[in-house]
């Protein structure tokens, strides 16, 4: 009778670690990833487009999440419906991400997953008078997707710390406006938008038409190449489902490997997924530009969190850029 208790007992713990394992092998059924406007989203929408992130979840043993792909615009939104919980992966630019990293240590506790890759954003004026940031009046409007906390503002401060030893000289100027509104009202000459700060292809779109010219480009700013877009989630996620992170990274690299290789098949992929109307050989134009690198590692993030430590709008510089992203990318040549 004794020998009958162990084995029900030893039978029961059985159990109870095989449930116990199961349920710690058990990942997300459902990924919610927003994106916003642009080519710089191009590898998410590869991703999507041909099921590679589910294909690295299979590949990985796990149960291919069923995505939700949504849109939304600025950095503001993102970080509202993250920590909300209505979202899984938020995209924005690496600054504001920094920034949504230092406020949310003690809460969310926000980390980046990937990059998305570096390319320049040009701000752009139908302003014949504005040859330099010093030539803006107050008359003059700048759009850019979310002012202050977005990619563009903070770049524009780093420019006005830079030009006049004043970061939020321009801050009343800027206007929240998503790229694609912003590029028509900028080229209709009809509205109180006058400058345009933008990434591909808007950017590219603005200048050929003749109608607005350059102030600024970001590469300058910053000396040199760097992220421009990331994909963040909350520290809980990242650690809740480390083989959907891996499968979703996994995917962002098989992408960003196509499109290099297929620049004109990537191009003609986006004007169809966007419903654009740009030409296909100035998207293609975009993705073979020197200046252009789809990857997930990231570039030039530390410079961003040491201007922003700086200037006092984070509290404390990371000790390295792998301390405001997730441990697997740690491997990867960043910056």
């Amino acid at each position: 009778m004794q020998t009958s208790n162990y084995l029900c007992a030893g039978s029961l713990a059985a159990a109870l670690a095989a449930g116990t394992a199961t349920h710690a092998r058990a990942e997300t059924a459902q990924l919610r990833i927003a994106q916003q406007f642009g080519i710089a989203y191009l590898p998410l929408i590869v991703a999507s487009q041909n099921g590679l992130i589910e294909e690295e979840a299979k590949a990985l043993g796990i149960a291919p999440p069923k995505i939700e792909w949504l849109r939304l615009s600025g950095a503001a939104s993102m970080n509202e419906a993250l920590i909300s919980g209505s979202l899984d992966f938020a995209t924005a630019g690496i600054a504001p991400m920094i920034l949504t990293w230092d406020k949310t240590r003690s809460t969310a506790k926000i980390i980046g997953v990937a990059a998305l890759g570096s390319m320049a954003n040009i701000l752009t004026t139908n302003n014949p008078n504005v040859k330099t940031l010093a030539d803006f009046t107050e008359k003059d409007r700048i759009a850019l997707p979310s002012v202050k906390v977005g990619f563009q503002p903070i770049v524009l401060q780093m420019a006005a710390d830079k030009a006049f030893g004043k970061y939020d000289k321009l801050d009343d100027l800027t206007v929240s406006m998503p790229h694609p509104d912003a590029a028509a009202q900028l080229l209709s000459g009809r509205s109180e938008i006058t400058a345009h700060f933008t990434s591909p292809p808007f950017s590219q779109q603005e200048l050929a038409s003749g109608k607005v010219h350059q102030v600024l480009n970001s590469y300058d700013v910053l000396g040199g190449p760097h992220t421009f877009n990331v994909v963040y989630a909350t520290t809980k996620f990242v650690n809740d489902n480390p083989k959907t992170i891996q499968a979703f990274v996994r995917g962002l690299d098989r992408a960003n490997d196509w499109i290099k290789a297929n620049p004109k098949d990537a191009a003609a992929l986006y004007i169809k997924a966007e419903n654009s109307k740009l030409a296909p050989e100035l998207i293609e134009s975009i993705i073979r530009d020197k200046d252009v690198n789809f990857t997930t590692a990231p570039e030039g993030a530390q410079k961003f969190a040491d201007f922003e430590a700086k200037l006092g709008l984070i509290k404390q510089a990371p000790a390295s850029w792998r301390d405001l992203f997730w441990s697997g990318l740690g491997e990867k040549p960043g910056s």
